[in-house]
């Protein structure tokens, strides 16, 4: 009898971690795109519906374990609020293409093992 082609597909999930600290993953990506979105960690928090302090604890510990600065802020003011740094946005382009390539080798290997 031929071996039946199989319909399956793979899914994973990666993250970055530091110890057993989780250093960055798809939340903290979602939290900064949002951020670059509204222009406010408040705003962004509340549309991703965390509080405004567990989203700056997350912001600050990813800048801490990175050794990067992610974000700016500037308070009062016409112009306040926060932005991404280049920092931030270019970490966030080689998370993307991190996963993406992530997700290219876990389907080469779900091919190589179940067709």
């Amino acid at each position: 009898m031929a071996e039946k082609q199989s319909n399956s597909h793979a899914k994973s999930k990666v993250w970055l971690v530091k110890g057993e600290n989780v250093v960055y993953g798809d939340g903290r990506q979602a939290l900064l795109s949002a951020i670059k979105d509204t222009g406010s960690i408040r705003q962004a928090a509340s549309r991703l519906g965390m509080s405004y302090r567990a989203a700056w604890g997350k912001i600050k510990a990813t800048e801490e374990r990175l050794g990067l600065e992610l974000v700016s802020t500037k308070a009062g003011g016409n112009d306040s609020g926060t932005n991404l740094t280049e920092a931030g946005i270019e970490f966030m382009k080689k998370y993307e293409q991190f996963k993406a390539e992530s997700n290219d080798a876990v389907d080469e290997i779900h091919r190589k093992y179940f067709g």
